[in-house]
């Protein structure tokens, strides 16, 4: 791969700077593509974006930024691969898109404007295959942020689909946001979002679902799958509980959407769940009440004093052998069992053996 260093004034570089949600962000006199599909969202944040100012405005160096040249686009020959965030910050405030130390760029004195105007980025303008420029973008840091996994995801797997999937899940505002935010955790800018419908409608293979629809025109299957997956969610779960949010409905949709469901029997085991003190994970409930498998509830465990109250009540016997043993080589059980209605309280707790306790465990 072929890199050479450029120096590219702010003047040069915000001349014709424009950010269209359809077209995508331009600027250098419409020669630089800001954002390329496989970029990430503006997610600097007040401290970050001023920051870049103050280095800017005081004259001092700020790290250097690759373009791509892309030898099959003579109208928009440039693409930035790493410096996206730095370079919208300069142009969004050149463009009055923000004030900062409570003054817009037209508020500046003459002398200020043209100290930002006049500054000199370091630019190196690489050329090389595809393959070569996604393997830097990958292997580069982009301002201390570190790229999450779907968003490299997006870069390796770039291409219509991957621009129109965007433009559903990835946007500040997105409609999948407006649907869905109550039920995903996360953030759509970092692509977590665009994660989570790939993860669900493919069992978790997230790189072999993109592969396939790389080339797709749009991404109309994934978001209508994944319209479905929460209209399903709120037909079931009618009364919202802050528990729901971060739960993985798309596995428990893509195994019970085509069960017969009594919303209101649901109810009230999700209700009786909620008020159970020995159940600790919450979250879990709306997998248990589908699947009945207790682990989706993590049942609270007797803690170490109920094992000493019990253990000494016993003189260390274990109550199924009839053998004695040190405390730590028993195990608490519950008598009656949680499922049955048991407790994890002393009076309902039992301290058996190791081999005892795996025994009554398999059976």
């Amino acid at each position: 791969m072929k890199i050479e260093l450029q120096e590219i004034t702010v003047r040069d570089l915000v001349k014709g700077y424009v950010d269209n949600a359809e077209e995508g962000v331009k600027a250098y006199d419409g020669k630089l593509d800001i954002r390329p599909a496989y970029q990430r969202e503006f997610i600097y944040n007040e401290k970050q974006r001023d920051a870049v100012i103050t280095t800017v405005l005081n004259g001092f160096p700020l790290n250097v930024m690759y373009w791509a040249l892309r030898e099959d686009n003579k109208q928009v020959p440039f693409e930035i691969i790493d410096g996206q965030q730095r370079t919208l910050s300069i142009c969004q405030y050149v463009n009055g898109d923000f004030s900062y130390d409570f003054l817009y760029f037209n508020n500046l004195q003459e002398e200020d404007k043209q100290k930002i105007l006049s500054y000199k980025l370091m630019v190196y303008v690489c050329s090389g295959t595809d393959k070569e420029k996604l393997k830097w973008f990958e292997t580069i840091n982009i301002a201390g942020e570190e790229l999450t996994k779907q968003e490299l995801r997006n870069a390796i797997y770039s291409g219509k689909w991957v621009t129109d999937a965007k433009r559903h899940f990835s946007k500040n505002g997105c409609v999948a946001y407006q649907i869905a935010n109550k039920y995903l955790t996360g953030s759509c800018l970092r692509q977590d979002y665009l994660e989570t419908a790939i993860k669900w409608i493919n069992d978790g293979y997230i790189e072999v679902y993109m592969a396939k629809h790389q080339d797709d025109q749009n991404a109309n299957p994934l978001w209508q799958y994944f319209q479905s997956v929460i209209t399903w969610v709120k037909m079931t779960f009618p009364k919202y509980r802050k528990e729901m949010k971060g739960v993985a409905w798309g596995e428990i949709y893509n195994k019970y959407k085509d069960k017969q469901i009594d919303t209101e029997e649901l109810e009230k085991q999700v209700s009786t769940l909620m008020q159970d003190s020995d159940v600790t994970n919450k979250k879990g409930i709306f997998h248990y009440v589908f699947d009945k498998e207790e682990k989706n509830l993590s049942i609270r465990s007797f803690d170490d004093n109920m094992k000493r109250e019990v253990y000494e009540r016993q003189k260390g016997i274990c109550v199924k052998c009839g053998e004695h043993f040190e405390i730590e080589q028993m195990e608490a059980d519950h008598i009656i069992p949680w499922s049955e209605g048991g407790r994890t309280i002393a009076e309902n707790c039992q301290m058996l053996c190791r081999n005892c306790n795996r025994k009554k465990s398999n059976k």
